[in-house]
């Protein structure tokens, strides 16, 4: 009887744990208050990722640039900057610029975007975008790299490094971050070491260069150095820029990816937010549901019809997704991040 009973145990574990596999991300997202949005007035608002400090506050970091430089300022304009709030959700404060503009002998001299930030072992690491230039659109974009800014407190000081952490590979004209590298995605694994996921853009006809990929890389520690693997991931047959815009965790017994889907190549569902599923964080393939996001967003009030939802970013608390924020277009170009409140997981039967 007792073989019996150990039996059943095992059996209930094992479907539990298969049922836990399948996350239904849709579902999950609860209706916003409108106290989620953050703006601010004479600058686009983009990029927002929070982290929860030591004195129980959470502090948004975000990309803004002037709105007078257009929505593509972006790449030539931005700078991150950090607000706060008592509530995961808002409404949140701007406080200061923490990543601004330096000495023209930097590689991140000009621009600062794509911030990601997290917190490893009682410090604090934003990941991010930077790049120098001429001013013009295309010179700056061929100069993104990936840096890493690290401080005690979220508020700083925080300290840059003064070379890339994920540069680009010149060496093999065939290399898939021959260009430029950007928008990194960072997760501490189950094995205790570090995964990025980031975009790439390879050799080709310019100013565009060749093919947009997404790449993986592993680090012993959180300043890297990140050890990249060759095979490119999230891709889709023919199509040239599949996706962009990756956010991983773990979770359960699988890692976790939410991306941009630009034109539904992996939801179907047109410009949308698609999730995709890995064991070991290096090969990747679309989530049984993988549906994330439309760009509809769903107030308790009324529903706002977005012309983009770009950049997903979590707030994960013991081990769980709570909150999803992500960067919102409006018609003509009104811009802003906004906080979405995230019900507690539940298993999907296979």
């Amino acid at each position: 009887m007792r073989i019996l009973h150990l039996i059943f145990f095992v059996c209930c574990l094992l479907l539990n744990q298969a049922r836990a596999q399948d996350i239904d991300f849709q579902s999950l997202l609860k209706p916003a208050s409108k106290q989620g949005i953050f703006q601010q007035a004479g600058y686009h608002v983009w990029c927002g990722t929070v982290t929860k400090g030591a004195d129980k506050k959470y502090y948004l970091f975000y990309s803004r640039w002037p709105e007078k430089a257009g929505h593509l300022g972006w790449v030539t304009h931005s700078e991150v900057a950090v607000a706060s709030s008592k509530s995961a959700t808002g409404p949140f404060k701007f406080v200061k610029v923490v990543l601004a503009k330096r000495d023209k002998q930097h590689w991140d001299a000009d621009v600062t975007h794509n911030p990601t930030v997290h917190c490893f072992n009682g410090k604090y690491y934003l990941y991010y975008m930077g790049n120098y230039g001429n001013g013009e659109f295309w010179n700056n974009r061929n100069h993104q790299r990936i840096g890493m800014a690290v401080a005690k407190h979220p508020l700083g000081p925080w300290q840059r490094m003064n070379q890339p952490l994920i540069d680009v590979d010149t060496t093999h004209k065939d290399s898939y971050d021959f260009l430029m590298t950007s928008n990194p995605a960072v997760c501490k694994t189950a094995e205790g070491c570090y995964a990025m996921v980031y975009k790439s853009v390879s050799n080709g006809p310019m100013p565009f260069g060749g093919k947009v990929y997404h790449k993986v890389a592993f680090a012993d520690k959180p300043t890297g150095p990140f050890i990249k693997k060759r095979e490119p991931i999230f891709q889709k047959d023919t199509v040239r820029f599949a996706a962009e815009d990756p956010y991983i965790w773990y979770q359960g017994t699988k890692y976790w990816a939410l991306v941009k889907d630009f034109k539904g190549s992996f939801t179907k569902q047109g410009l949308s937010l698609a999730l995709f599923e890995s064991k070991d964080a290096i090969n990747w393939q679309v989530a049984k549901y993988p549906l994330a996001s439309t760009t509809r967003i769903q107030f308790t009030d009324t529903v706002w019809n977005a012309v983009k939802v770009e950049r997903p970013q979590l707030l994960i608390e013991k081990g769980v997704p709570k909150v999803l924020y992500v960067a919102v277009m409006m018609e003509h170009e009104e811009s802003f991040n906004i906080a979405i409140p995230l019900k507690a997981p539940t298993s999907k039967k296979k």
